[in-house]
């Protein structure tokens, strides 16, 4: 089982509620933080942006991910939302498990 941790930006905290309780739900993770006041800078359109933004931090598996991102895609307002995965390397071993176990991949 290999662990992973996702980050996703949402435009508003109802938008990031939402999302993180339908992917503990649907065991997509096993885990989301919701991390308020963020200031994002980004280029989109040819034109600087400048969004406040709530992170979600998502701890699942890459068994679990495909999951994960196919609802974030469909409950995200953002026609690009940020999706990315980066895998966990090490850990506390019963916190993994239970990674793992919560996303049905153990």
């Amino acid at each position: 089982m290999q662990a992973i941790v996702t980050l996703t930006t949402c435009p508003e905290r109802a938008v990031a509620e939402a999302i993180a309780e339908a992917l503990v739900e649907r065991h997509h993770a096993a885990c989301v933080n919701i991390i308020p006041g963020l200031q994002s800078v980004y280029r989109w359109e040819g034109e600087v942006q400048r969004d406040e933004e709530w992170l979600l931090l998502a701890k699942t598996t890459r068994k679990a991910y495909p999951g994960l991102e196919a609802c974030v895609l469909d409950l995200h307002p953002d026609e690009l939302p940020e999706i990315i995965a980066l895998d966990i390397t090490g850990g506390l071993p019963g916190y993994l498990k239970w990674v793992g176990e919560e996303t049905g991949s153990s």
